[in-house]
């Protein structure tokens, strides 16, 4: 009867010591997995794809691209700027493809330190380190049938590639802590806003994982680039918007759109939904939002008298004081400001923990 009504299991009198530990265990192993799986299904589910907005001719080429990717399953490496929309693409190809009833789970590899990354991918045992009270699986073990998504591959630490390039080659690994190897198919899409030529031609990266990345590359454009697809996607993000908040749906005055695409868009797609979700919030004349409340928020470019300003100096001095103006910026957030630069937080506070070094005073930086 207990059974029936949710009970995980029973034992019965006369029982031993042993026996109740064994089942205790077994009921929280139990329990742990389950609350471990309903974590997994809101994660895939938190994740749906969305569309690739834009008419112009390189983003046709992009939806071509994607639809011939989802029919195989060879790895995919996906460049571009930071804000271009690498994570969409991912996604498309995930959900056009055979795989698209498993699991699409995505690691961000700059966020991360080595031995918590080792960890995240590939899971650990229990008693493997200080820490680890219990067995937990990893990235690659819980995406068993689907695609993983690793994001800003380019900052993996050099101790990890080797481990990354085998299950590449061989889709196996072993968690951290055991010698017991896992299978597993799992489809790898990768992205990076760095030049991974460049990093291989300098020893941070293995050349060997470039090339099992880089079997079939998406090199996605700047915005600047495709100045043609602004309407749309303003279209798209206000649609998006309105239904989010259930509001009235506002449209953009064609002088605002002229503005958009003066502008240069060093931030890209993520830049221009920013500015829409902030005129949405600011604009006070009802269902419009006009160039006069948006021009403000446009950065402008650097004027040759700045640039005449920097001329003779070190590239190191000029690369610390352009990193801590966008920290100021930022109020000190290192997220915000490593994507705002196109590099990796890892990157970031590696370079700010080096000038604290040397003595400068740096704004207190937060996570």
């Amino acid at each position: 009867e207990a059974m029936t009504i949710g009970a995980y299991d029973y034992i019965q009198k006369p029982f031993e010591a042993d026996e109740i530990k064994l089942l205790v265990e077994r009921t929280l192993e139990h329990s742990r997995l389950a609350r471990e799986n309903q974590a997994l299904r809101s994660m895939t589910e938190g994740n749906a794809p969305r569309p690739l907005v834009g008419s112009s001719q390189v983003m046709n080429e992009i939806r071509a691209r994607v639809e011939l990717l989802a029919r195989s399953n060879v790895t995919v490496l996906i460049c571009g700027e930071s804000g271009t929309g690498k994570e969409v693409v991912a996604r498309a190809i995930h959900a056009a493809s055979e795989r698209r009833d498993r699991p699409m789970l995505a690691v961000n590899c700059a966020a991360l330190s080595e031995n918590l990354l080792e960890s995240e991918l590939f899971g650990h045992e229990k008693g493997a380190f200080t820490g680890a009270d219990r067995l937990r699986r990893g990235r690659f073990e819980l995406a068993d049938g689907g695609t993983i998504l690793l994001d800003e591959i380019s900052e993996i630490a050099p101790g990890l590639q080797a481990k990354l390039l085998r299950v590449l080659q061989e889709n196996q690994f072993e968690r951290v802590g055991s010698s017991i190897t896992q299978q597993v198919d799992v489809r790898v899409i990768a992205t990076t806003n760095r030049n991974l030529e460049a990093a291989v031609a300098e020893g941070r990266f293995r050349q060997d994982l470039y090339y099992r990345l880089n079997v079939v590359p998406i090199e996605l454009p700047p915005l600047r680039k495709r100045l043609e697809d602004i309407p749309e996607l303003c279209r798209h993000f206000l649609h998006q918007i309105a239904r989010r908040d259930r509001s009235p749906f506002r449209h953009i005055e064609p002088e605002a759109i002229r503005l958009l695409q003066r502008y240069d868009w060093p931030g890209n797609v993520r830049e221009l939904q920013n500015i829409l979700e902030r005129a949405c919030v600011l604009e006070t004349q009802p269902g419009v939002i006009r160039a006069a409340t948006i021009e403000p928020w446009l950065r402008r470019t650097g004027s040759p008298a700045s640039i005449s300003d920097l001329a003779g100096k070190p590239l190191a001095e000029i690369e610390k004081q352009v990193i801590l103006s966008t920290l100021e910026k930022f109020k000190g957030h290192r997220a915000r400001t490593a994507s705002a630069l196109g590099i990796g937080v890892r990157t970031l506070g590696m370079k700010l923990k080096k000038w604290r070094e040397e003595g400068q005073t740096l704004l207190s930086a937060s996570a």
